[in-house]
């Protein structure tokens, strides 16, 4: 990992502790050499080069907001009200349980941190959603932008790849770029894995374009281009240049264009994997960050579930299920676990005791969020909820605690800057700090 930093970001504007000390000395502030080197000490320790963990993440988000009750932290002990209609199954972990259908995924539980403690104020689903994707609470004076285009901004792209990818879309408006430039924003595969004429929009050539003729096309293209840079030097035109430099990239490297073919993979694999959305979603990460894509979000179902908590879980859960423990195997397998984290997300979790319509409600007080490689810690059951599923009992996480450790673990300072419209210098996670006991 370079240790320089990135070209994009800027250190907020103020006199550096070098600065200030020479001036304090100057000034007769009396600082003693003790207080110089303490300094010193603090100002080495802040420029020292950030070690990633982690290449790439895999952001699995659950839309809708997941039930943790019927996925990760069960209440077998709670009235029934509280406990809902699914039983449990245990875990490769002594003593922990998750619920009965993530069968699967308990046998890797030893292989995963899964944080109980999870915990914002915002109950409303776009809310909850730019809580999870940003590290942010909304604001109305600026649109922030998402984990995977900061990852985009400051590690750039490998391999002809772009850095950040949908599989299969942009699932919602703030997965983009936010305050930064558009060509920071997710390319999107635009149609289905699972579907069996699953193509990638745009990434091959139609057959009546020969390469020649294609670079032809470029070479015009980039002469219209550079007279119209002359007239309007706008972001709009910049972002354009950056698209095109990476889709001709794309088009034109028989390996970048491979990254994205899953019919290549065995047929077992597929079947592993599951041979449905879910499942092939998955399946596709894997190659792409195999394939050297930085980040990829992928989003499967919708777990809004109001009513009919138990069927709804079934039709959701059951190919989570399969899907998640098979990408985790599949990246251990390849000696990829511990340079890819796998972050699995909701908005929100739901009310602890079931409505009137046999489902639960929004509640954001507490829920849960699941980490795999990357640096984390294997077998850990982070945090507690109550007894109820109510509040945090223990370690409550916050969302810019955990948007900063997973910066961190990506080698990016979550406490460094970022231009926003204006030169106005925008942390990357404000009030965020990297929680060292989640991290091996």
């Amino acid at each position: 990992m370079d240790s320089k930093p990135s070209p994009h970001s800027t250190p907020f504007a103020k006199p550096s502790r070098r600065e200030f000390l020479y001036a304090g000395l100057a000034g007769g502030l009396g600082l003693t050499m003790g207080d110089l080197l303490k300094l010193r000490a603090a100002e080495a320790k802040e420029d020292s080069p950030l070690i990633a963990k982690a290449d790439s993440l895999i952001h699995i988000y659950l839309p809708g907001g997941c039930a943790a009750q019927e996925t990760w932290d069960p209440k077998p002990l709670a009235p029934m009200e509280y406990r809902g209609p699914l039983s449990t199954v245990d875990t490769s972990i002594p003593g922990i349980k998750f619920s009965q259908y993530m069968k699967n995924t308990a046998k890797i539980a030893d292989r995963l941190t899964v944080v109980r403690s999870m915990t914002h104020g915002e109950a409303a689903h776009e809310r909850g959603t730019h809580n999870m994707f940003t590290g942010y609470r909304p604001s109305p004076a600026l649109q922030y932008p998402s984990i995977g285009s900061v990852v985009s901004h400051e590690l750039g792209s490998r391999n002809q790849l772009p850095p950040y990818v949908c599989v299969p879309n942009v699932a919602n408006e703030f997965a983009g770029t936010g305050y930064l430039s558009t060509a920071f924003g997710p390319f999107a595969l635009g149609s289905e894995p699972a579907d069996a004429a699953f193509k990638v929009r745009d990434l091959s050539l139609p057959t009546t374009v020969s390469p020649e003729r294609f670079e032809r096309r470029r070479s015009i293209l980039d002469t219209v281009d550079s007279h119209f840079r002359y007239l309007e030097q706008s972001d709009a035109l910049r972002s354009m240049d950056s698209f095109y430099e990476a889709a001709y990239a794309m088009i034109s490297s028989p390996s970048a264009r491979e990254a994205f073919n899953l019919a290549s993979e065995p047929a077992a694999l597929k079947d592993s994997y599951g041979r449905n959305v879910a499942g092939q979603r998955l399946l596709m990460a894997r190659r792409l960050v195999e394939a050297g894509v930085r980040t990829v979000s992928v989003t499967f179902g919708g777990w809004d579930h109001h009513t009919n908590i138990a069927r709804a879980m079934e039709t959701n859960a059951v190919p989570f299920d399969q899907a998640f423990a098979a990408l985790i195997t599949d990246l251990e397998q390849r000696g990829m676990l511990e340079r890819t984290l796998v972050m699995v997300s909701s908005e929100f979790g739901r009310t602890p005791k079931i409505n009137k319509d046999a489902g639960r409600d929004h509640w954001p007080r507490v829920f849960s969020v699941a980490f795999a490689g990357g640096g984390f810690k294997r077998g850990l059951i982070y945090g507690s909820s109550d007894a109820t599923g109510a509040e945090p009992e223990s370690n409550p996480l916050s969302v810019e605690n955990m948007a900063a450790t997973v910066f961190n673990q990506l080698g990016i300072r979550p406490n460094s800057y970022l231009n926003a419209p204006g030169g106005r210098p925008v942390m990357i996670v404000k009030d965020g700090q990297v929680m060292s006991d989640l991290i091996a």
